[in-house]
């Protein structure tokens, strides 16, 4: 095994990315970026069972959003390929005939019937349920008997039955386990398809990978492995294991509590940047209080021994707030681009850019995501509800004056554009006499249906000069 460090992000394409599955990329990723390693990308899909189809897709397409670029993985091949695990079967199957050459593994020729009924009489007698390793005893002739009936089979890993294995964490440290908690593993499958266990030890150690880093819920996985690696002669990657995201009640984050797929809190309009700096700092602690980062600072400062051994609450109100900031602070034109898909969706269409993006940034300060945005827009595409309240203002003696006064000046115009509109507002003050809150907000509060919004020009442009006529022909007594 080289020096170099290499660092892999392993998905199951079993759905969606999950956040709890980009916080993972991205700390392999980090890790990498930080100390001149490489971030490959494999797809564990041993498990046909569980395969979702556009799940491979939707992970590549997600990576690229977030801005997580591999060095090796599917499309981007390096010479530890291939990268899908379905396409390495012939490799483990070597490795599988090695341990059960070297009595590390054996033939398990029960019947799913049979372990039913093994897991209800350890059950009666107040026993865990995990197989109780009958298969171990079976004579050569027994195998060889049940291998000429074409009985079906699945190849188990030969646990130690006695004693502990003790092993060191990055984030964990000392972590010992008794062997008699630890299952005999099924490594190959009755279809001939290896298991997760054994594939994952085979291509980390095949593709170099210096470093597994990945959630604490493969923590008690870890003896299994590490006796596989024991038992094919190899030296393991060091183990670092992230602590669990948690909803709320501090139950395990999950979908029966809310949105856990990343492209759901982008399609609700999360920018990427915000969501990626949120996720970072769920179980890793920054170096002082800092809470914002951009991706190419956070590959300066990260670092392993700063994640928390405890798990992370995943706070939406603070991802909302977040969300927020990076709304209220990124490049306008950005945040417009970003905007527009939910202008379109709406069916919402603003040909002047300029106010377009007055528009935007009216409605950013007032937002935490982006699906919001449209909301500032529909009083321009929408019939206009007032108050009693709004109707008391629209009702008074000098905005019933202002309003045919607009009507009477705008009218017989060929066009109401800008220097139109600042005349007209001049004139309101210098002939009407009206100014101030009798001036502003009941011509807003006529045509965009609140007295608080964008400037009157970006309105009045929006709606056109009928649409306009309208609104003060309809706010009139």
């Amino acid at each position: 095994m080289s020096d170099e460090i290499r660092v892999r992000f392993a998905p199951s394409p079993t759905g969606n990315l999950h956040v709890g599955s980009l916080r993972t990329a991205l700390y392999n990723y980090l890790y990498a970026k930080k100390v001149g390693g490489k971030f490959i990308l494999r797809i564990e899909d041993t498990d046909q069972t569980r395969y979702v189809d556009g799940a491979v897709e939707n992970l590549f397409t997600t990576l690229k959003a977030m801005g997580l670029e591999y060095d090796e993985g599917p499309e981007k091949d390096g010479e530890y390929g291939p990268y899908y695990q379905s396409e390495r079967t012939e490799i483990y199957n070597k490795y599988v005939h090695e341990l059960l050459d070297s009595k590390k593994a054996y033939r398990c020729f029960c019947t799913p019937e049979d372990l039913d009924k093994m897991r209800e009489e350890r059950k009666a007698k107040g026993l865990d349920t995990r197989y109780d390793g009958r298969c171990r005893k079976l004579t050569e002739n027994k195998i060889n008997e049940h291998l000429k009936n074409n009985d079906k089979f699945v190849i188990r890993l030969k646990i130690p039955q006695e004693g502990e294995i003790t092993f060191y964490d990055v984030v964990r440290e000392k972590v010992t386990f008794p062997w008699d908690m630890v299952d005999d593993q099924v490594l190959v499958k009755s279809d001939g398809f290896p298991t997760y266990h054994l594939a994952n030890v085979v291509d980390d150690h095949l593709m170099e990978i210096s470093h597994v880093i990945r959630g604490e819920e493969w923590l008690p996985s870890v003896p299994k492995h590490l006796y596989l690696y024991e038992a094919l002669g190899w030296k393991p990657p060091k183990m670092c294991h992230l602590p669990l995201l948690l909803n709320s009640d501090k139950s395990k984050l999950s979908k029966r509590q809310g949105d856990v797929a990343v492209e759901d809190f982008l399609t609700k309009g999360y920018l990427p940047e915000a969501l990626l700096n949120f996720v970072a700092l769920l179980g890793w602690h920054a170096p002082g209080n800092e809470e914002f980062y951009t991706l190419a600072e956070l590959e300066k400062v990260f670092s392993l021994k700063r994640i928390n051994k405890s798990g992370s609450v995943f706070d939406v109100e603070k991802l909302n707030w977040m969300n927020g900031q990076y709304l209220r602070n990124t490049d306008l034109k950005v945040i417009g681009e970003y905007a527009r898909k939910y202008f379109e969706d709406a069916g919402y269409h603003i040909p002047n850019e300029k106010h377009y993006l007055e528009l935007v940034d009216i409605a950013r300060s007032r937002i935490h995501k982006l699906d919001e945005v449209t909301e500032f827009a529909k009083p321009f595409f929408s019939e206009l509800e007032f108050t009693e309240e709004d109707k008391a203002i629209l009702e008074t003696e000098s905005s019933q004056t202002l309003f045919k006064f607009w009507i009477k000046n705008i009218i017989d115009s060929p066009e109401l554009n800008e220097e139109l509109i600042n005349e007209l507002l001049k004139r309101s003050t210098q002939e009407l006499e009206i100014k101030g809150k009798n001036l502003y907000p009941p011509l807003r509060l006529a045509l965009y249906g609140s007295e608080h919004g964008p400037e009157l020009p970006t309105i009045m442009d929006i709606l056109e000069k009928e649409k306009v006529l309208n609104r003060f022909k309809n706010a009139l007594k």
